[in-house]
């Protein structure tokens, strides 16, 4: 699809005057080329054009994150008087912020989407006005784009916000249980990476993916002391190597103590604390578990702690004197001279800095999910390999990189900015299997699963690519578009009147479906009782449960008779009917069915009577009820869905009926053999393939609630297939 196209799908109806005007653009550009030859007063007026479309959408933007962020302080007041004032605190006031706040989310996941749409697009029109003028605007338009950089509009912020409120609301003003659980990335812990996963995210898709978390699970934030910043999410990594990489190697070959160590801090370059930390694969000492050490260091001490000059006995003497538990300097201890023996024996040095903002998404009370989601991830040269320098001798980091994304001022060979996120879902065993939501998220089109991935790994391959024979696996998938089209509703969208709708559903419904969902869940525990319901909405809502019958219910002329009537809430007792009890009529009235059943004294056996939809089946959890068919239109896309199995099998008779005329033409007498058994097997599979499908049509047009999948022609198909070949081996071999 042609980015024109593609936008004009994309654009978001109420705020449709306020995107670049792309086609005017275009047709700017072609129109003046067919009367003539570009000129430099084309050219000007072009810019013109350009940088007034540009200061439009970034004041339009602006004035949309203005309020977005009114609209959440107001939120905020309004909550803060729910709390205060008990009088005011109810559940329909509290329903009422969280679906303000819901709006106030949905916009933000539009205007990211709006901004990155018109980023794209901006970029676009230049290339097509470079390739068709011979001219270089990109290079020359720089300037314009870094005053009102479009590509760095930051809506972590507003989500922080709505998390913290959202959450309240949820509690209804109240705090969430306490924990003793620390933030993992200031303990030592034990990883175990079979419950970790790693997915890539296309920036298109980074909010979506955040507010769909950020419904299920809060943002964690570190430092609750203050209030959050855009720079509080920065996380810069410098890690350590040597000139022959070996570190690397043994992490991509997965050596077992296959070791990686790095030097850690959290927002700008003037935090004071340093964390050092060493993630080693298979540790012996762990029972084989992949463990993860850290330590704080001072800034000041990193340097002297590379080269030397601080020990791990000094270090922990500091430790002593500052008054620091015995059992924290006995593990900093045994940790620190690790890393001091592994930095002095393999001649490790900075190397590879990775910058990217982090937003964590936990329950403080649960320890059991955590989601991090790392964007405008960015890998930066920190070696003085060969004859470069890019350190001062008493530094161990570049004091000119800070956190200014995307770092234009470095040169390209010494930068490499990644294209996506990097999301990565720590799980135990008993939250894998309960949360459904993050199974859909993970399977939706909004992720691209790559296991293992490691970001040292990635940037020191690009960055060192001549000194580093080895490659990851992953890299071949940086070739490939991870976006994919919406194949369901998962996700944030808009109705046709633009209300938020989650999962294609208004929020309220998603609530009371949660709500069924679980009272089905509950009577699953009682079939009996749960099919025998005196609600009608509640026995329509369970016959759509209902598991798939592994053959035809529907009843036949010359069954029982008491395979025919309605689903009663009343049970007939058996030996009231065998006892001849039920000499009077009695009339069951089930929703819109009724159905009057005639009973006699020395006649055990009711009449044959229909309802209005004039069917039922059985009820295969109680042999004495049944279950009213409802008529269902049938919808074309089912015949033609069975119009595209039956094409399938013609397709592979055509291919094996290629391969048998190829065998029978051009081989010898053990080919034409061969080659008569292709043939025999592409006739039965083509007739099999007739009779299947014309099968299913009849079962289609008479609505039979029976088996449409094929149980033995995939089966039947590979035994030829399989003995064809062997007969073949057979008589080639001999």
């Amino acid at each position: 699809m042609k980015f024109g196209e593609q936008l004009q799908q994309e654009i978001f109806p109420p705020w449709r005057l306020s995107y670049i005007s792309y086609d005017v653009l275009k047709h700017e550009l072609k129109t003046r080329q067919q009367d003539h030859a570009w000129t430099a007063d084309d050219e000007s007026e072009f810019v013109k054009k350009l940088e007034n479309e540009l200061e439009k959408v970034y004041d339009f933007v602006t004035a949309k994150l203005g309020e977005v962020e009114a609209r959440i302080s107001y939120c905020e007041r309004t909550i803060q008087t729910f709390i205060s004032n008990p009088t005011w605190s109810s559940d329909q006031n509290w329903s009422i912020m969280d679906d303000a706040l819901t709006e106030v989310l949905f916009d933000v996941n539009d205007l990211a989407k709006f901004t990155r749409l018109n980023y794209t697009a901006f970029q676009k029109i230049i290339k097509k006005h470079d390739k068709w003028t011979g001219l270089s605007l990109k290079q020359d338009f720089i300037p314009q784009l870094r005053t009102k950089p479009l590509d760095k509009q930051r809506f972590d912020v507003a989500i922080v916000f709505i998390s913290a409120l959202h959450d309240l609301c949820k509690y209804r003003g109240k705090p969430r249980p306490s924990s003793t659980f620390g933030d993992e990335e200031y303990n030592s812990s034990v990883s175990d990476e079979k419950n970790t996963s790693k997915y890539w995210v296309h920036p298109d898709n980074i909010t979506e993916v955040k507010s769909i978390i950020m419904l299920h699970l809060p943002v964690f934030i570190h430092n609750k002391e203050k209030r959050y910043e855009a720079s509080d999410s920065t996380v810069s990594s410098v890690y350590l190597d040597n000139e022959e990489f070996s570190l690397y190697t043994s992490l991509l070959q997965r050596d077992e103590g296959a070791e990686s160590i790095r030097l850690k801090w959290h927002g700008p370059l003037t935090t004071p604390d340093v964390s050092v930390e060493r993630t080693t694969h298979l540790a012996e000492w762990a029972d084989g578990n992949s463990i993860k050490e850290r330590f704080q260091l001072t800034t000041d001490q990193v340097q002297s702690f590379l080269s030397g000059s601080l020990s791990t006995d000094q270090l922990c003497n500091q430790m002593i004197s500052r008054g620091v538990d015995n059992k924290l300097v006995e593990e900093c201890r045994f940790i620190s001279s690790g890393i001091e023996e592994s930095i002095k024996e393999k001649h490790l040095q900075p190397t590879c800095r990775i910058f990217y903002n982090r937003t964590s998404f936990q329950t403080p009370e649960n320890a059991g999910l955590r989601v991090n989601i790392d964007n405008e991830l960015t890998f930066i040269r920190e070696d003085n390999f060969g004859d470069t320098v890019r350190r001062a001798p008493d530094e161990w980091r570049r004091s000119e990189v800070g956190i200014d994304f995307p770092f234009s001022y470095l040169d390209e060979s010494e930068v490499l900015r990644f294209p996506y996120a990097v999301v990565e879902v720590k799980t135990s065993a008993a939250t894998a299997e309960s949360t459904s939501w993050l199974r859909k998220l993970l399977d939706s089109h909004l992720v691209h699963e790559v296991p293992r991935f490691s970001k040292y790994l990635h940037g020191a391959s690009y960055l060192f690519r001549d000194r580093i024979p080895l490659l990851p696996w992953w890299m071949s998938e940086m070739e490939i578009d991870i976006r994919r089209p919406r194949a369901t509703n998962f996700g944030l969208t808009r109705s046709k009147s633009f209300k938020p709708l989650i999962d294609g559903q208004y929020k309220r419904a998603m609530e009371a479906e949660q709500l069924r969902m679980d009272v089905v869940n509950e009577a699953a525990q009682d079939p009996l009782h749960s099919f025998l319901d005196t609600d009608p909405a509640a026995s329509s809502s369970n016959w759509e449960n209902r598991p798939h019958r592994m053959r035809s219910t529907l009843v036949t002329k010359g069954e029982d008779p008491l395979n025919y009537g309605p689903l009663h809430e009343r049970k007939i007792k058996k030996k009231d009917r065998e006892a001849g009890n039920l000499g009077e009529d009695i009339n069951f009235d089930h929703g819109d069915i009724r159905l009057d059943m005639a009973t006699d004294a020395n006649n055990t056996s009711e009449k044959k009577m229909f309802g209005k939809d004039g069917m039922f089946v059985k009820d295969p959890n109680n042999p004495n009820a049944v279950i009213p068919v409802k008529k269902v239109k049938v919808e074309p896309k089912v015949f033609f869905s069975n119009e595209r199995t039956f094409i399938a099998w013609l397709q592979f008779c055509a291919l094996l009926l290629t391969v048998a005329l190829n065998l029978l033409n051009f081989g010898d007498s053990v080919s034409r053999i061969a080659g008569g058994l292709f043939i025999g097997i592409a006739a039965i599979i083509a007739i099999y393939a007739l009779y299947q499908f014309e099968k299913r049509a009849w079962m289609i047009n008479r609505r039979v609630v029976g088996r449409y999948d094929d149980l033995w022609g995939p089966a039947v198909l590979c035994v030829l297939l399989v003995g064809a070949l062997i007969v073949n081996f057979y008589l080639r071999f001999r």
